[in-house]
């Protein structure tokens, strides 16, 4: 309802609606291609850097992007949960097949509601007859909240997972200490680089140069210590993470401004 910022509304407002269905179609068949090993790794690397943005944000740092940037993740996150959860259940292809169908109707209903708010809320809001939008108006602020929450609990269960995941394909400590030990090193100092990106300038530029830096350092790593289908899976996971980065464009250019 704020005048000056009715062009960031309208902005969301004109994204074209068959995108949508598009983005979920071409996220599912990268994360259908992507290995149990990378999706693992990028759900840690991400939930470092959370950590990391979290604890920064005393000096400067605002982590309301992270809601956008973590969409490839979570994507990631899910597939490992399921895979560690659903490993040797009797019927998993019906398990999976009832989480993608109550995934799919959380999906319909919340495009429902985003229309009806990018369309009516400002007269709603106003006229007070709408129970919908005096929910919102009177709830909404506890909704980042909400969504902070399930994230939280999402990837704690999706970091568990990856690192089982991880581990079972070592045969002994040495073997995992191989492995963990530049892994570590080379997250960290993705960390840092990323921090020190973010503070010193914005845009889609940045992000970009980030995400290609964050799968360069994954392509290094696993050249060294990784199979050679790891390698390949890189690959599709710089492709989910920049179409997930291109379709977020408006509402990260929102989270700037503010």
């Amino acid at each position: 309802s704020n005048p000056e910022r009715q062009a960031e509304k309208e902005a969301i407002a004109a994204r074209r609606p068959l995108l949508g269905p598009l983005h979920v179609l071409v996220l599912t068949g990268v994360l259908a291609l992507v290995g149990s090993r990378v999706a693992a790794l990028v759900v840690l690397e991400f939930s470092l850097r959370a950590i990391s943005t979290v604890l920064s944000l005393g000096k400067g740092t605002h982590s309301s992007q992270l809601y956008l940037l973590c969409q490839y993740s979570l994507g990631c996150g899910v597939t490992c949960g399921l895979s560690f959860l659903l490993e040797g259940a009797p019927h998993r292809s019906w398990n999976l097949a009832l989480a993608a169908g109550l995934a799919g109707l959380l999906a319909l209903h919340a495009r429902r509601l985003a229309r009806h708010v990018c369309a009516l809320y400002e007269l709603h809001s106003r006229q007070r007859y709408c129970g919908v939008c005096i929910l919102l108006l009177a709830a909404g602020h506890g909704i980042p909240r909400l969504l902070r929450n399930a994230l939280a609990l999402t990837f704690v269960v999706a970091d568990l997972a990856a690192v089982e995941l991880i581990n079972r394909d070592f045969l002994s400590t040495g073997e995992a200490v191989r492995f963990w030990t530049p892994l570590t090193i080379c997250y960290t100092l993705l960390v840092v680089y990323m921090q020190e990106e973010s503070r010193q300038s914005t845009g889609r530029g940045p992000l970009l140069r980030t995400v290609v830096v964050r799968m360069g350092g994954l392509f290094i790593l696993l050249l060294t210590v990784g199979r050679w289908t790891d390698i390949l899976h890189v690959f599709v996971s710089l492709l989910g993470e920049l179409w997930c980065l291109l379709r977020s464009g408006v509402l990260l250019e929102s989270c700037w401004r503010q």
